[in-house]
């Protein structure tokens, strides 16, 4: 089975063909930097991760660029409004965002170029897309002329015409067209501002990107991601840039994320209806937000909520729930449990590939994890020895990894009182084997308030954080 990927610009799944064999170049759109990043950002950013590292399971190569957006009007408005240096601002949140994807276990982009330090690039695709007729300046400013570009709107499904009735912009009597978006921002003062052939000023948003990705992978790119949100403007002026100067199609696939919401509202900055990330880190193990996006196709909206969180808590220690170690082998009747095991683990890996293949259905991959989660513990019960049991636990383990999950990195939660729960669950058997039920029960009651779960099989009694 091919792997197959949703285009947005086809609007369907495609099977996936690669510029090179063997080989994706792909680039993501990154935060604009100008305060804390939410759990929105960190949805985006995992989205990415996971698929990038299903394409290097799948034996590719993968080039991988993530870009920051360090000069804006929000970065420049927000240093006004604090009183500092918008250079300072931007790299700290970048500093910030870069441990959060740290902790989030985001593997590192091959490359994370900057809008600030690639205004050379910028300013030669400008004067390029002047030369070829499709920029013009206006008092200091450049814009570029969408009605050039016989196919604007093909990503969004829009209209020129339609755009042109609906705008709803500013009226600026220098732009030839209503969708004329700017290319080059004359400064103002206090503003950053680099020279340029028309005078002092600053890039637009839309060409930044595309002129890191002509720098940073070429003409023509496999993947271009990001937000839904950023179809339209965004993306559709970074095609209208990008194809107008190279005359090649930009990116075979257009892959975008659906929106991380909350109270039914998309989750951002300006609405000021958000989650930190490292407010969520600072309650929650990173791999519960991972949880939450894996349960979910990368294209729709996820709802944040308590609830969503506790289920995601739960759903991964279930995964953990897979890795206690087994009993004592029994030599009786085990060999059909042993098979069943077996069969599990083969029916697991092939609808593991089957599902991430399918679009990246990380719902069903999962699903086919807690599959084996499930045939792992019965195969326990049914007391098939760690040999056999270790083979599915390290097939468990592994394909989790593929999704970025760290089922081994149990989070450390009372180093000192080990000694003590010990203690108390050896106290515990022996009131059992006297038959003192409701002392063994009040002591399994009492630990289980104070987050500690008692198990009881034939081979004895265990204990787990919950």
């Amino acid at each position: 089975m091919a792997l197959r990927i949703y285009n947005t610009l086809t609007r369907q799944k495609e099977d996936l063909e690669t510029l090179e064999p063997g080989k994706v170049s792909m680039y993501v759109c990154g935060p604009t930097v100008y305060s804390k990043a939410h759990v929105g950002h960190a949805m985006s950013a995992l989205v990415f991760d996971i698929i990038r590292r299903y394409l290097e399971f799948r034996g590719y190569k993968v080039r991988y660029v993530m870009n920051y957006t360090d000069v804006d009007d929000k970065i420049i408005t927000r240093a006004q409004e604090e009183n500092r240096d918008p250079f300072e601002l931007a790299e700290v949140h970048i500093q910030e965002f870069q441990d959060n994807l740290h902790a989030l276990n985001v593997e590192p982009a091959t490359i994370n170029p900057r809008a600030t330090e690639e205004i050379q690039y910028i300013i030669r695709m400008i004067q390029d897309l002047g030369e070829e007729g499709y920029a013009y300046q206006a008092d200091g400013d450049v814009y570029f002329r969408v009605t050039r570009d016989k196919d604007y709107g093909k990503l969004s499904k829009r209209r020129l015409e339609d755009m042109q009735a609906g705008a709803r912009i500013s009226i600026d009597e220098r732009k030839e067209h209503p969708m004329d978006f700017a290319l080059w921002k004359r400064a103002k003062p206090g503003e950053p501002a680099w020279d340029s052939p028309w005078g002092k000023g600053r890039p637009g948003w839309h060409i930044e990107c595309s002129a890191m990705n002509l720098r940073h992978h070429g003409e023509q790119i496999d993947i271009h991601g990001g937000g839904n949100d950023l179809i339209f403007p965004h993306h559709e002026n970074e095609i209208a840039q990008t194809e107008s100067l190279t005359g090649k199609p930009f990116a075979r696939y257009w892959v975008h994320n659906g929106m991380m919401q909350l109270g039914g509202e998309k989750m951002s900055k300006s609405l000021g209806n958000l989650v930190t990330i490292e407010d969520f880190l600072a309650e929650n193990e990173a791999d519960v937000l991972r949880v939450m996006v894996l349960n979910s196709s990368y294209r729709n909206p996820l709802t944040f909520s308590e609830e969503v969180v506790e289920q995601s808590k739960k759903a991964l220690e279930r995964l953990r729930s897979a890795l206690r170690p087994a009993g004592a082998p029994q030599a009786q009747d085990i060999q059909e449990a042993q098979a069943a095991l077996s069969r599990q683990m083969e029916t697991t890996r092939q609808g593991f590939i089957e599902s991430m293949d399918d679009d990246f259905n990380t719902a069903g991959a999962l699903g086919h994890l807690f599959e084996l989660v499930r045939a792992i513990n019965q195969a326990r019960d049914a007391g098939v020895g760690p040999a056999n049991l270790g083979e599915s636990q390290q097939l468990l383990i592994s394909l989790a990894g593929v999704l970025g999950l760290r089922l081994e990195n149990v989070p450390s939660k009372g180093g000192e009182a080990t000694p003590f729960i010990d203690l108390l669950v050896e106290i515990r058997s022996e009131l059992r084997q006297q038959k003192l039920w409701a002392l063994s029960d009040q002591i399994r009651d009492r630990l289980n308030e104070l987050g500690v779960a008692i198990e009881d099989t034939k081979e004895g009694t265990t204990w787990r954080w919950l």
